[in-house]
């Protein structure tokens, strides 16, 4: 399979992208440089974190209006396979691919530690390969990480299943406690409504190795794996 990483000015998780991809998978990744507008035959594009153009006025503000974007917003109505990670889920929001806006976390405190989140829904693309009140413990490092949604477009998320991740405690449990930043209803990663586009603040790049603590953000890499490749047995 063949994976695009969006890199923008400020960008500083690609690389971490790449090496998941590349050595842990052992799939083909390459570089899709803001100024682009080719994805390259890309069958999954994503977005990494970091702070693309230095976070200048908001988080993602600028970023999605990078040239590179304009394709990856025809190639997710295409159906094509996105995944937005923490400064990356900031700009598929401004760019208008995921519903609701960021905050600054309610702290005002930069929050970087490992948290622990349930699955909500194990749907394919993103989440096949685990269980659904699953519990995976996946790094968080941000300072804008407050999901906020009004009240309508919440009750469209819930309606749609659209609510992928919650933070939750080490039992499942979704309490404020559990809640590092103060996103609405615990959220963590949500999709859009045809279940394509998948942003989320945790960093499932850095939980993808066992020497790293946790190996279970590559569920979420092999569940793509495995959408893409039943995808192409159907092509066929």
């Amino acid at each position: 399979m063949r994976f695009g990483v969006l890199q923008f000015p400020g960008s500083n998780c690609d690389q971490d992208c790449i090496h998941v991809v590349r050595n842990v998978l052992g799939h083909e990744v390459f570089y899709l440089w803001h100024k682009e507008a080719d994805l390259k035959a890309a069958d999954c594009v994503i977005v990494p974190g970091g702070f693309s153009y230095g976070d200048y006025l908001r988080c993602g503000a600028i970023a999605r209006f990078a040239p590179i974007m304009n394709s990856v917003k025809k190639f997710a109505a295409e159906g094509g396979l996105v995944l937005g990670v923490c400064n990356g889920f900031q700009i598929l929001l401004e760019a208008g691919l995921l519903p609701g806006a960021m905050q600054r976390n309610r702290s005002l405190k930069f929050r970087c530690e490992t948290v622990c989140l349930r699955v909500e829904k194990n749907d394919a693309p993103f989440m096949s390969k685990a269980q659904k009140g699953q519990i995976l413990r996946i790094p968080i490092a941000h300072g804008e990480g407050n999901y906020f949604a009004d009240a309508k477009t919440l009750e469209e998320l819930t309606r749609n299943h659209q609510i992928v991740l919650r933070y939750c405690d080490a039992q499942g449990r979704i309490t404020d406690d559990a809640n590092p930043n103060g996103s609405i209803e615990n959220i963590a990663g949500i999709t859009n409504k045809e279940g394509n586009v998948l942003g989320m603040m945790p960093h499932p790049e850095r939980a993808s190795e066992a020497m790293l603590g946790s190996e279970d953000g590559k569920i979420i890499f092999e569940s793509l794996l495995a959408h893409l490749e039943q995808r192409r047995l159907v092509a066929v």
